[in-house]
């Protein structure tokens, strides 16, 4: 099913600190299908196990493509915390990919065949601003919420302006 559009201008709901994770992979030799296809599907088997626990944090996901070679996850996070806790989770498939892979790059049976990254990002209140137009939530606003773009500010500097009632209270104290 599609999502409609929503019309006109609008901004992602975020207030406080907002958490995103980048991770990826690239195939580095297509005919290494052996190598790469685990990691290839390994990645939809997490994210399924994360929407069936929301608890675990995931707020929100994109699924990307960079090239014919590169693919990554765009994911927002409630907390680095909940970041965290799941990639150390004993009983969460990330953790079982990652002793797997662990074990074959110590036996050297990984070949270099696929590559894989990740950047994590705490983004402070102030720090970060979105526009929608004419668009279904998409990325902060399908985590956080999507809101008319008047609540936050019409310009760019106005939106990175807006603080959150509990960010006003903490400067107030100050």
């Amino acid at each position: 099913m599609f999502a409609k559009p929503v019309p006109g201008r609008t901004t992602a709901d975020a207030e406080g600190d907002v958490v995103v994770l980048l991770i990826g992979m690239r195939i580095n030799h297509f005919w290494a299908v052996h190598q790469w296809l685990p990691v290839f599907v390994g990645m939809p088997r997490m994210l399924r196990e994360l929407q069936k626990a929301p608890e675990r944090g995931l707020l929100s996901h994109v699924l990307m493509t960079a090239s014919p070679r590169t693919y990554y996850v765009v994911q927002y996070w409630e907390s680095k915390e909940k970041l965290y806790a799941y990639a150390h989770a004993p009983d969460m498939f990330h953790r079982r990919a990652w002793a797997a892979l662990n074990r074959k790059e110590k036996k050297g049976k990984l070949g270099r065949h696929v590559g894989l990254w990740h950047e994590a990002y705490v983004v402070p209140e102030g720090s970060y601003e979105s526009i929608y137009f004419d668009m279904p939530a998409f990325g902060l606003a399908a985590a956080l919420g999507q809101v008319p773009l008047e609540r936050r500010g019409r310009t760019a500097k106005d939106r990175f302006a807006h603080r959150s009632a509990k960010a006003k209270v903490a400067e107030e104290a100050r």
